[in-house]
């Protein structure tokens, strides 16, 4: 059985490795993703974000548990800093979903962020596709949680579950010009916590200037203790359903095509463009810059022009 058979017939070992394969550019891999491509789009794909420490592996977890109890299925995706030893992921979420890790109706996958900027890894995206095409009901995308670079989220994800925790103070302003107006849902974890009602009135205040139909709910559980979770899985549900008959759902998924789009023809670009043949080249016009005899901007567009034949 080749891989693209593997995968739809439900095969982890093929989704597996046809991940592995996309982390590494592989062009068999791509072509899979592309003969399939038709398969995509039937599963509710959710980001959850937020500051380190939010307790976003343990909300993902109860989560997926709570779904698993309705018979559907569940692919989780953790994008985990990058050991700058290894190369591979340093958190290692899986080790926090040890129950789920077992499940037959869960795929868990840690993916390191290679020092690709905005919470995700570059292959994040295909890797969606492939649990997609694999048949999943729900999937999880877990971000590194960095801060304000988290916005990458959406260009992946219908749905984006924001978790938060009390006293967080100041800090939620410092963050809100970056990931609070990417939020679809707001989850203050850990609520048991002093601090908890302040938190969930400060964000509400934030979200009166929120002018869309859809108001994010701010929600207040405990992941430990499994409270609130059953309520959070509704509010899910209510935002799906939201998408679907507002017309949002194409909406965002036709921009985020565009996007995706666009970002693969930079690197397509970029790959010409700085490839290993070019360097020696790329190296002449850098000194002439440097000395002042050309300028960077007559030099990109030389390059370019050079080496894309345009």
């Amino acid at each position: 059985m080749n891989l693209a058979e593997g995968l739809m017939n439900k095969d982890k070992r093929a989704a597996a490795r046809l991940i592995t394969m996309i982390e590494s550019n592989d062009s068999e891999a791509i072509s899979i993703l592309s003969m399939l491509y038709k398969h995509t789009g039937r599963a509710h794909v959710i980001g959850i974000t937020g500051p380190p420490g939010a307790g976003k592996s343990t909300l993902t977890d109860k989560l997926a548990k709570e779904i698993r109890k309705n018979g559907k299925t569940v692919g989780i995706i953790a994008v985990d800093p990058t050991s700058p030893f290894t190369g591979g992921s340093i958190l290692g979420d899986r080790v926090r979903m040890t129950d789920l890790y077992t499940d037959s109706g869960v795929f868990i996958r840690s993916m390191g962020t290679r020092g690709h900027l905005g919470g995700l890894s570059k292959a994040t995206l295909g890797a969606v596709k492939v649990l997609d095409i694999y048949g999943f009901d729900y999937i999880f995308i877990e971000t590194v949680g960095v801060g304000q670079s988290e916005v990458d989220i959406v260009k992946a994800a219908d749905t984006v579950l924001m978790v938060m925790v009390p006293g967080l103070g100041d800090d939620i302003q410092a963050i809100k010009a970056g990931i609070m107006e990417i939020g679809d849902l707001f989850a203050i974890n850990k609520s048991d916590r002093e601090g908890a009602d302040r938190t969930k009135v400060e964000i509400e205040m934030m979200l009166d200037f929120n002018h869309s139909d859809w108001r994010p709910p701010v929600l207040q559980v405990v992941a430990t203790e499994n409270k609130g979770v059953d309520q959070l899985l509704e509010m899910l549900h209510k935002h799906r359903s939201y998408l679907e008959n507002s017309g949002m759902l194409i909406k965002k998924r036709r921009k985020n095509s565009e996007t995706e789009i666009i970002d693969l023809i930079q690197n397509s670009l970029m790959k010409r463009v700085i490839g290993d043949g070019n360097q020696l080249e790329i190296h002449k016009m850098a000194e002439a810059v440097a000395l002042r005899q050309l300028d960077p901007y007559t030099a990109s567009d030389k390059l370019i022009k050079k080496m894309i034949n345009l």
